[in-house]
């Protein structure tokens, strides 16, 4: 277990919509229509790495 502890987990979509503070129906639409942050699908669902999450929002305020 104590490998397991080490390893970074990938945030689900509930856990996007509170980091940005956005709707998790924004969430899926952006997905939908290619935008938004880097997701992944595993299996049936979606996930982010949150390391891409932050690279990708810095490039967001960077081009504000």
């Amino acid at each position: 277990m104590d490998n397991l502890r080490s390893i970074d987990r990938l945030w689900t979509v509930e856990d996007v919509s509170t980091y940005l503070g956005v709707p998790v129906k924004t969430l899926y639409q952006w997905k939908w229509r290619g935008e938004g942050p880097p997701v992944r699908k595993v299996g049936r669902h979606l996930r982010y790495d949150p390391a891409k999450l932050r690279a990708w929002l810095d490039n967001e305020e960077a081009a504000a």
